[in-house]
């Protein structure tokens, strides 16, 4: 069973995340931010990956933390899922065309966290959520994976179609890079016998 499970309780957050890769895109979200809910929900079905998530934020403060340790936990826990990555496709991407909207997203599960984001928003809010912290959230997300990530906006002028196009399209990448291949017969997927470092 490729699960993760992470328990994250801070003076600014408790988090509950759990995954499995090998599921079947249901989900459990609930951080009390509803658009960030509606992404993560949107990761889980068109990843495949199922993915509960509880949190009990600051959110009387601001979104930050809220935002940002939900990310952390995910990454957390998808690392646990794919242990020491043996087997995995590593590599993933994709188009995702949303109307008006086209975004592109491209990973490589390699152990080193690196973000490359080309996205911006003309709003300050999608529902109550800031938009600034969208970028925060995937910076997250990637750090504790250890996920190199690329994300760009290829065009685009509604910002929650940016937005939701931007997560459908992680989500179809991180499908294809955890997908095990049996031809490789459980072996790590690098020439140095280990992925990060």
């Amino acid at each position: 069973m490729r699960t993760g499970r992470i328990e994250r309780n801070t003076a600014e957050t408790k988090i509950l995340v759990e995954i499995d890769l090998d599921g079947t895109g249901s989900y459990q979200v609930e951080t009390g931010i509803g658009f960030l809910d509606h992404m993560v929900e949107q990761f889980a079905k068109h990843s495949l990956i199922d993915v509960t998530m509880k949190v009990d934020g600051d959110l009387h403060i601001d979104q930050h933390h809220t935002t940002e340790d939900s990310a952390l936990a995910l990454g957390q826990a998808l690392a646990a899922a794919l242990g020491d990555k043996g087997g995995i496709a590593r590599y993933g991407s994709a188009y995702s065309p949303m109307d008006e909207t086209l975004a592109r997203v491209a990973l490589d599960i390699s152990g080193r966290p690196y973000l490359v984001w080309k996205a911006g928003f003309s709003q300050e809010k999608l529902g109550e959520w800031d938009t600034e912290l969208i970028e925060h959230w995937f910076h997250s997300v990637a750090q504790t994976c250890g996920l190199t990530l690329h994300v760009e906006l290829l065009y685009g002028s509604n910002n929650h179609h940016i937005c939701e196009a931007i997560y459908k399209g992680f989500a179809r990448a991180m499908r294809a890079a955890v997908e095990v291949d049996p031809r490789k017969r459980g072996a790590i997927p690098s020439t140095k016998g280990q992925l990060g470092g």
